[in-house]
């Protein structure tokens, strides 16, 4: 879609050349949505194309997710074989509603500032304990973690003027045993309930991330496998009926009772792998 109230496009090569923001102004990645629908209240774009941020960096402290890093890029990672949670990105990249040409534009950024319940890059960063980096307006920077940047559907904590610069996943993430349950109303439909449980390898901790189902991602993090009553008592805490999504991709109950499901099933999955 032609945005017909843009009047200036700027171009930035380095951090220093950002112009000074201003009413009217938004950042541009892959366009996936900016281009989806009108905007009337935007008048220049800021592309961060020209920044040529490297899409990933692999370390031994973990992985540096640039956020404009594409989703096709991200799918097409390698990871190291120690890393036995890197299932979770083919996972969560396919959890997308969305054709093989958004996948070659849309960003794993984009994905989390969009800050939508269905948002997959936000199931899989959270996850795996990511925090995003934020360049801030005068010139700083600042991290919050992945649960706590999204606030609510469309509202992240994104001040005016800032950009999120990349997303830091640790690597004592990366190497824990994971499993993974999404459920749709339709085959290819998006997600109404994606939750993901995370667990170290010789067992112990046991961390759950619940996302689609709920406005905003939870992670319930436990120092030993909770009972199966124990994980749905503090499920029922944390997220009471009224709290669940509701949107036409599916109801309050449903999603909580696939939330419950799912949890169970997560729990029980890992705890054979350790028991095995």
């Amino acid at each position: 879609m032609d945005l017909n109230t843009i009047n200036e496009i700027v171009r930035p090569t380095e951090r220093a050349e950002f112009p000074a923001w201003r009413a009217g102004d938004a950042f541009l990645g892959g366009g996936t949505f900016l281009f989806s629908e009108p905007q009337p209240q935007l008048s220049r774009l800021i592309d961060l194309a020209g920044l040529g941020w490297q899409p990933l960096r692999a370390s031994a402290d973990g992985l540096e997710i640039a956020a404009t890093c594409t989703i096709a890029q991200l799918d097409a990672f390698a990871a190291p074989v120690e890393w036995i949670a890197s299932p979770l990105i083919d996972q969560c990249c396919r959890a997308f509603l969305a054709s093989f040409k958004i996948w070659n534009m849309a960003t794993v950024g984009g994905n989390l500032c969009m800050a939508l319940p269905a948002g997959p890059m936000i199931a899989l960063t959270a996850a795996l304990d990511g925090v995003c980096v934020i360049w801030t307006a005068d010139g700083g920077v600042r991290r919050v973690p992945v649960v706590d940047f999204v606030l609510d559907p469309q509202r992240n904590t994104l001040e005016p003027g800032e950009v999120l610069r990349r997303i830091d996943l640790p690597a004592t993430a990366l190497v824990k045993r994971t499993a993974f349950r999404q459920a749709s109303l339709s085959p290819l439909g998006r997600s109404a309930a994606l939750l993901i449980g995370s667990r170290t390898p010789r067992g112990g901790d046991f961390t759950l991330t619940i996302t689609a189902a709920t406005p905003r991602p939870i992670t319930l993090a436990f120092d030993t496998m909770p009972s199966s009553d124990s994980l749905r008592s503090r499920i029922e805490q944390a997220i009471p009926p009224e709290a669940y999504y509701d949107d036409v991709h599916g109801l309050p109950a449903w999603r909580r009772h696939m939330t419950l499901l799912f949890a169970e099933q997560i729990r029980a999955e890992l705890s054979a792998e350790v028991s095995a």
